[in-house]
């Protein structure tokens, strides 16, 4: 395993709803590049499996054309660079950037699916509507799509 780079979004949402346990378990050992180490500072307390990683090389030019947010940036480049195991991000344009660029990616949602799967929690739902609470922004098909592949209903 060479180890799963993550984007900011992710970890502070999980944060957020206390659920950070949740990617220790699935991970073991998240890498995240200096920028995201720095945004995530000041929401997600220091922890010891969540390692920052530097660059070793400069960015590709495909992936600064891309207009993404430093972190995003950031995370795909070492994500490459790396050859990780996988990527973790939401935002829909990294996302599709790092899809075509040959990463395996994952987000919240997708890791809310590996935690039920792995019996981590026992429903999906309640860690979706935490997450809505604390202002993470998920589009309502998404949720309803989410939640019909654990067969859980969202709340009428």
């Amino acid at each position: 395993m060479t180890g799963v780079v993550a984007d900011a979004s992710p970890l502070i949402a999980f944060a957020q709803i206390g659920q950070l346990p949740l990617l220790q378990a699935l991970f073991t050992r998240l890498l995240v590049p200096p920028s995201v180490a720095q945004e995530i500072a000041p929401s997600v307390p220091r922890q010891s499996w969540i390692v920052e990683r530097r660059l070793a090389q400069p960015i590709p030019p495909l992936i600064l054309e891309a207009r993404l947010g430093t972190g995003e940036t950031e995370a795909i480049s070492l994500a490459l660079e790396l050859h990780a195991d996988q990527l973790v991000v939401d935002e829909k344009a990294g996302r599709h950037l790092a899809t075509d660029l040959g990463l395996n990616v994952i987000g919240t949602l997708g890791i809310l699916l590996a935690a039920k799967g792995k019996s981590l929690i026992p429903a999906v739902r309640p860690q979706i509507e935490a997450l809505l609470e604390n202002n993470f922004w998920i589009r309502p098909e998404l949720v309803e799509r989410t939640l019909a592949q654990v067969g859980e209903k969202a709340k009428p």
